[in-house]
């Protein structure tokens, strides 16, 4: 089947270079069972979700002369094998040597000719533990008909559902002619399918309305001009660095009480208090009115999803939203109140998601937020924001791959031009999942970001007891 790329899907898919590749990871930590997770064993479960994600076995086809935009075709020699690779730490590996791999992985160029994924099965992790890294082209993941492949293959229970058989046979490659044609002919009636599109927009006026107050935000967004000057903002390399934090999400919840105020807000005020200990140890000038400004795109809901619980879903809209992080007020409280009167402010703040919702919804949305917010966040000039900050919930309960424990989830959000940093947050289990991505060359301190954030969570903590 052939069906053309979107606007937004090709621009990632053209725009992209090497030093800023447009894709999304996740690293799944998993306890190793008595058994072992044998490479075939997650060879046989994607297969099986496969028919779910139809995109994954299809590459991208120039047209020629560039007379339209790309085209999605069947891979007719898709290997499996090729997208699912073994990796292993020399035994045991530490959690610092997985991250290292992880930002070797991460810097590599996925490969234009053939489907645009990659999963890794990493063994050797000390702990009994195994690791999971995946890689998906933002061109792949759009929340609605393509999910990314993280949020399919996890589980609810650790005996996999049963799954019918997959008679995948692949479509007729197209010729250069026939594609050419085709775009041709759409060219010709484009002008009769923007009508259909526009009746189609404005069938329902509560979905007008609603399309009103998204823009609205947009334009807000936009009014907000340059963000201000910051050591986030230099030139990328090819080169990545990687590390994590986790932290107890009870404690977010707690001080969310205690300052009525949303985990959301919590979890921003956190990373603000981190930056400004970063800043200060490298000697930046900070001062009292110093701010980082930050797109945090937010997980909305249409009302009329609530009940959606098909195989595969997710939510649907992500709203984008800038805040400035107060790096240069020196109370904690304070942060956290500035960041809670702005960020109650945006309209979409009465139907953000929230982790009792995500839970309702098959699969683990996480994978598939973080790169809708991704998808946000880079329709809007980097110039506006000084680094990207992605938060999604979680299910808040066991979830298994392959019939193995999912311990741990970390997002791996890709750099943005002249972005040297950006953190991906995921809730589950009862945990915050910190996944910080960043450039080798321009921040070579990033380790020192797991124990500034602790050290920020620890400062609002005391403060309110």
């Amino acid at each position: 089947m052939v069906t053309r790329l979107s606007a937004s899907d090709a621009s990632f898919y053209q725009l992209e270079n090497t030093s800023t590749p447009m894709y999304v990871g996740s690293l799944a930590i998993l306890r190793r069972p008595r058994s072992g997770l044998s490479y075939e064993t997650l060879l046989a479960t994607v297969e099986q979700r496969l028919p779910q994600i139809p995109r994954y076995r299809q590459k991208v086809r120039e047209v020629a002369l560039g007379l339209a935009r790309p085209v999605w075709i069947d891979d007719r020699e898709f290997d499996i094998t090729y997208h699912i690779r073994r990796s292993a730490l020399p035994s045991p590996g530490s959690d610092a040597q997985l991250h290292d791999l992880v930002a070797r992985l991460g810097s590599r160029p996925l490969d234009k000719s053939r489907p645009l994924w990659e999963m890794y099965l990493v063994e050797g992790l000390a702990k009994n533990r195994l690791a999971i890294y995946t890689k998906s082209h933002q061109a792949l993941v759009n929340g609605m008909s393509a999910l990314e492949i993280g949020h399919v293959i996890a589980d609810r229970t650790q005996k996999s559902p049963e799954f019918g058989e997959d008679i995948w046979i692949p479509a007729r490659e197209p010729s250069d002619a026939r594609l050419a044609v085709g775009a041709l002919g759409e060219f010709v009636a484009r002008p009769g399918g923007q009508l259909a599109a526009v009746r189609a927009a404005v069938t329902e006026t509560g979905q007008l309305l609603d399309a009103g107050r998204r823009f609205a935000d947009v334009v807000k967004t936009l009014a907000r001009g340059t963000a201000p000057n910051s050591p986030l903002n230099t030139t990328v390399s090819r080169n990545r660095r990687f590390t994590v934090a986790s932290h107890r999400l009870e404690d977010y919840r707690g001080l969310r009480a205690r300052y009525d105020c949303d985990v959301n807000d919590v979890i921003l005020a956190v990373i603000a208090g981190a930056l400004r200990n970063w800043l200060l140890s490298r000697g930046e000038p900070v001062t009292s009115t110093s701010t980082v400004r930050a797109m945090v795109p937010m997980s909305v809901y249409p009302e009329a999803e609530l009940d959606v619980t098909g195989p595969g879903q997710a939510i649907s809209e992500v709203s984008p939203f800038l805040v400035d992080l107060p790096t240069g007020e020196g109370n904690a409280v304070v942060r956290l109140s500035q960041i809670a009167h702005a960020t109650e402010s945006h309209s979409t703040a009465a139907s953000l998601v929230d982790a009792r919702t995500i839970v309702t919804l098959s699969g683990f949305a996480p994978p598939t937020l973080h790169a809708m917010g991704t998808r946000v966040a880079t329709s809007f000039s980097a110039r506006q924001f000084n680094l990207l900050i992605t938060n999604v919930p979680g299910a808040q309960k066991q979830m298994y791959v392959a019939g193995t424990k999912l311990l741990e989830t970390y997002s791996v959000p890709p750099l943005l031009n002249k972005q040297v940093l950006a953190v991906g947050v995921t809730s589950y289990n009862g945990m915050l999942y910190f996944g910080i991505n960043a450039d080798r060359d321009a921040m070579s301190d990033v380790d020192m970001l797991p124990t500034l954030l602790r050290e920020s969570l620890d400062e609002l903590l005391e403060a309110a007891q």
